[in-house]
């Protein structure tokens, strides 16, 4: 029901509008789209790994608060993995597809088209953990990370998400009760009752807030179709997530399971760049810093996003605000460019 009211926005013109990609790489749980072709550019490679739960053009929504497009303007040959929607075939898809086979796989394509054998890895949300756990497991393979209100120490500081968890039963049962693949729905019911104060008050004092101005508007009623566009997770990777990061906060504490692997933050090697948002009230910013005093051997930069008119949550903020665009990425890209110019 909630994809087929975003489609009916999008019958109204409020579908994302989309940089121009071409189809690299195409496995059973994701896709790899490419933004240029493979003998185009020398600058610095990007991929990107979205959040599991929702479509993937939240990184290119609109033209004027496009990420894709904005690194793409200052010479980044960028990549994004693509997750696929998981079927009950599927339910045995974990984090360690999500966070090592996969990205391994994208980067094994990407040094094939580019000859580049380290590269920079964005994620933001539970996307950005994912990129961290693939930089611990790999710090070969890492030039650096760019970390957007990414959760990388939960317990004590994982702020609601993780207090919400420590209350419910174990993910087993909720698979058990919700079906498998968990759908989407669960997920947000999930987050609602853990946050209501980002999920339900958030976009309704947004919306008032972006009815001046036209390009906040236009924003937050293209986010509002993509917050429609939600997709179930395997059953194996919502276990994963809820238990070993949200309850146990294994990540920190060095004991995450990753097909047959432990890692934690400790091994953590790539500098960071890291984007903490206190506005979001979903990621609280000691999550990102603790987790960055966890590891001493990756050197991190820090900003902070204080809010702005217009993406309906503010979570999504440091990626869709105009704010963001403005004062945020140019930041982000000089610091990613920088080091890394002209690297083979």
């Amino acid at each position: 029901m909630h994809r087929q009211a975003g489609q009916m926005l999008e019958a109204f013109g409020f579908g994302p509008q989309e940089a121009a990609w071409r189809l690299a790489a195409d496995w059973p749980a994701a896709r790899l789209r490419a933004y240029q072709d493979p003998d185009q550019g020398t600058g610095p490679v990007l991929l990107i790994v979205p959040a599991p739960f929702k479509r993937a053009y939240i990184w290119d929504l609109l033209a004027q608060v496009s990420v894709v497009r904005r690194c793409r303007a200052r010479g980044l040959r960028v990549y994004l993995l693509d997750w696929r929607i998981p079927g009950e075939q599927d339910n045995g898809w974990s984090l360690a597809d999500y966070a090592d086979h996969l990205p391994t796989a994208a980067l094994a394509v990407i040094e094939a088209e580019t000859g580049v054998s380290r590269a920079l890895i964005a994620g933001h949300s539970l996307g950005g953990t994912f990129a961290a756990v693939f930089a611990a497991l790999h710090p070969e393979q890492v030039a650096g990370l760019i970390l957007v209100d990414a959760p990388l120490a939960f317990g004590a500081d994982g702020g609601p998400l993780a207090q919400a968890v420590r209350l419910i039963p174990h993910a087993g049962a909720i698979r058990a009760i919700a079906g498998s693949p968990v759908p989407g729905s669960v997920i947000n019911a999930l987050s609602l009752g853990a946050a209501p104060h980002a999920f339900q008050l958030q976009p309704p004092l947004d919306h008032a807030a972006s009815l001046s101005d036209p390009l906040a508007l236009a924003v937050h009623t293209h986010v509002a179709r993509w917050a429609l566009d939600e997709f179930p997770l395997p059953g194996q990777l919502f276990e994963d997530v809820l238990e070993q990061l949200y309850r146990e906060d294994r990540f920190r504490l060095g004991t995450l399971e990753v097909g047959g692997r432990r890692t934690g933050l400790t091994a953590l090697r790539a500098p960071v760049m890291a984007v903490i948002n206190p506005a979001g009230q979903v990621v609280p910013p000691a999550s990102l810093l603790r987790g960055l005093d966890a590891a001493p051997d990756a050197p991190a930069e820090v900003l902070t996003y204080e809010g702005d008119r217009g993406p309906l949550l503010q979570h999504l903020g440091p990626l869709v605000a105009p704010i963001a665009h403005e004062h945020l990425w140019p930041r982000i890209l000089a610091w990613a460019s920088a080091p890394l110019e002209g690297t083979p």
